[in-house]
């Protein structure tokens, strides 16, 4: 496996950077406004209620509109996910962890357009926003390489005669609502 480094943060002092970050920035207006439906189970469901996200330096500038989880909805989800889990509990670390490394070399590529999105959703300066979209991939390349670390467990300190260690296993389905 290489070995880690944090990603690192664009220089826009240099003007090839500034203008791949403008490249990514003209990506992310070209698709401003659309619609996007929930996917929940694999199946795309539109729904009449729509979260709207606009630009707050910009506030009639719509980045797009999300449909909206209903009770029902979202009790569907969880239980989609509880359904999946029972398959992905059983999937050998390395696979789980390659996702996450396959997840870091995508947004790794698209870099400028994920950063870009920071600076339309979330009013983020270039620098601060391609810090953030940094911090991600550092996330996703250190969960995953954690998992590989700690897939066969870990010993820790026992006393004469005992033999102790520690394993991670799969606990299920959570739900985060992030701001």
């Amino acid at each position: 496996m290489i070995e880690y480094k944090h990603e690192p943060f664009t220089d826009f002092s240099k003007e090839e950077n500034k203008k791949a970050f403008q490249a990514g920035m003209e990506l992310v207006e070209s698709y401003l406004g659309q619609d996007y439906p929930l996917i929940i189970g694999g199946e795309r469901i539109e729904t009449e209620e729509k979260i709207t996200s606009v630009n707050p330096a910009n506030k009639v500038e719509v980045v797009g509109r999300v449909s909206k989880a209903n009770r029902e909805l979202a009790e569907r989800a969880m239980n989609s996910a509880l359904e999946a889990f029972e398959s992905w509990k059983k999937v050998k670390p390395e696979v789980r962890a390659d996702v996450l490394f396959k997840a870091a070399a995508i947004v790794r590529r698209r870099k400028h357009e994920f950063s870009a999105l920071l600076v339309k959703e979330a009013g983020k300066p270039w620098k601060e926003a391609d810090a953030d979209t940094a911090e991600g991939i550092d996330f996703l390349e250190y969960y995953g390489r954690q998992m590989l670390e700690l897939k066969d467990g870990k010993k820790v300190q026992s006393r004469p005669g005992e033999y102790n260690r520690y394993d991670y296993i799969p606990l299920g389905v959570g739900v985060v609502i992030s701001p």
